[in-house]
This record gives structure tokens, C-alpha cells and sequence, in this order.
């Protein structure tokens, strides 16, 4: 498997416009060759305004927004309908502004769920989703999903599995609870490392000044249990969009453009 692919774009704003070019470009793509593309969406502010830009820009109506699957890497166990679910936010920015397939759209439980307030029993129901979406092709925990962008954080966290937390310890299971997150709200469900690296692209988008030290221990070696985000990992891509702050402590050999 080939290393990961570094870029970097001048500002947040400029990195937020030109992924959604990007994803616009591979959508296309995969639906021309295969007929439909799945994509797991991340949460945060640079991924929220990634789907902003999506909504925006007149290129996306060249996708097939009905024949696209929409997962998520993590969610907040909040309400339904609750702002800071990633779910709500993503609805607002993209979501509700496209054609999508209600049926192909599948996020995580909600706190007032059919699983009331259990997050073992809603993360047990969205591995139950995945093993069922999986494929014969398929290997490992969960669907072979065509692009999954996540964010990083300031620590090196990955949708929920924060360092030494023990979702950087799951090597059999896709999806798990989390408690005591170090970010509020401390209840989330979220992807593993192993069903992350899944899928055919992984898309590390990350921006600002404060990042900068996580991105640069992930590509540097660092251990998957102290940045988890050095754990995450594409079948066929790896590709990290960054901004210039988030890339300044890079050495350039890190970097290919």
C-alpha cells in the first residue's frame, strides 16, 4: 500500500472549496463506473464547511445525490435534532439541500432513540447496519466504503477514539460507545480504527494553527494508542487536505505540493 498523500491549501476557507471540488470530481467518478458511491461524513467545523461548500457550488449538481450512501464516523448521543449532532449539522449544510435518498441516508442513534438512552445498544444497531451493507468482497469489519473523511484533532483524535481512550484498543468490532470523552458532550458512538481502514480512501481534512503538532506526529510515526489519527489508513488512498497552519510543522519531505 503506497504512504499517504499530503496537500495543502492556503487558507481554511480555500481548503473547505477545494474538497468539495474534489469530492464532487470522485463522486462522479465512482457513480460513472459503478452506478453509486458511499461516503462517511465527518463533524467539526472544517467538515461542516466542506458540506456547506458542497450545497454551494454549482458543480454538485453533476452528482446523483440519491445514488450516494451517507455514513457517519461519529455522533454525539444527543437528541434528534439536537445542534451539535453531527447528523443536525450535516442535514443544515448539505442534507436537506440535495436530492438524497432518505433510505440511503443512515445515521447513528439519537439519546431518544429506539435504544433509549443506551449507546452500547445504538452502537451494537449501527454494526448490525454495517455488517448487513457489507458486501461478499467485502473484508473486515465493515463496508468497503468508497471515501471517508474525517477530522483531527488538537490531540490527534479521529471521530471519537481519542488517545488511550479504549476505542484505540478495538481490533474486532466496527462501531463502539464512548464515555467520558475528553471533548463534551463525554457520550458519543463512533467508527473503530479497523472499520475506518475499511474504507478504499481515507480523507484526513484538517485545518488551523492548533493542529499542527497532530498532523505532523500522525505522519511522522507516531503510535496509533498516543495519536490516533496515525492509526486511520485507506485500502488504496490515504490523503491528507490541509491548510498552511495546520501543515506548518511538516518537514517537506512530508510534503508533496
Amino acid at each position: 500500500m503506497r504512504g499517504p498523500d499530503v496537500v495543502v491549501h492556503a487558507t481554511a476557507e480555500v481548503l473547505a472549496a477545494a474538497t468539495a471540488a474534489r469530492l464532487v470530481t470522485r463522486i462522479v467518478n465512482l457513480q460513472s463506473a459503478a452506478g453509486s458511491a458511499s461516503l462517511v461524513l465527518t463533524g467539526g467545523g472544517i467538515g461542516i464547511a466542506v458540506l456547506r461548500e458542497l450545497a454551494n457550488t454549482q458543480t454538485a449538481t453533476a452528482v446523483d445525490w440519491r445514488g450516494v450512501d451517507i455514513y457517519w464516523g461519529d455522533e454525539r448521543f444527543l437528541p434528534s435534532g439536537h445542534p451539535e449532532r453531527n447528523e443536525t449539522q450535516a442535514r443544515e449544510a448539505l442534507l436537506d439541500r440535495v436530492e438524497v435518498d432518505p433510505a440511503r441516508v443512515y445515521p447513528m442513534g439519537a439519546s431518544d432513540g429506539p435504544w433509549g438512552d443506551n449507546p452500547d445498544a445504538a452502537a451494537q444497531a449501527y454494526q448490525d447496519l454495517l455488517h448487513s451493507r457489507r458486501r461478499p468482497e467485502d473484508r473486515g469489519p465493515a463496508p468497503s466504503f468508497d471515501i471517508c473523511c474525517l477530522g483531527v484533532g488538537e490531540e490527534g483524535h479521529v471521530a471519537s477514539v481519542f488517545p488511550g481512550s479504549p476505542a484505540c484498543y478495538e481490533t474486532d468490532r466496527a462501531v463502539t460507545s464512548v464515555r467520558g470523552s475528553p471533548k463534551p458532550p463525554p457520550t458519543r458512538i463512533t467508527l473503530t480504527l479497523p472499520a475506518i481502514r475499511c474504507a478504499t480512501e481515507v480523507w484526513l481534512i484538517v485545518s488551523g494553527p492548533a493542529k499542527a503538532a497532530a498532523v505532523t506526529m500522525a505522519l511522522s510515526g507516531a503510535g496509533e494508542v498516543q495519536v490516533p489519527a496515525a492509526g486511520v489508513t485507506g485500502r488504496r488512498r490515504t490523503l491528507w487536505l490541509l491548510d498552511r497552519a495546520a501543515a506548518a510543522k511538516l518537514p517537506p519531505e512530508l510534503l508533496t505540493r
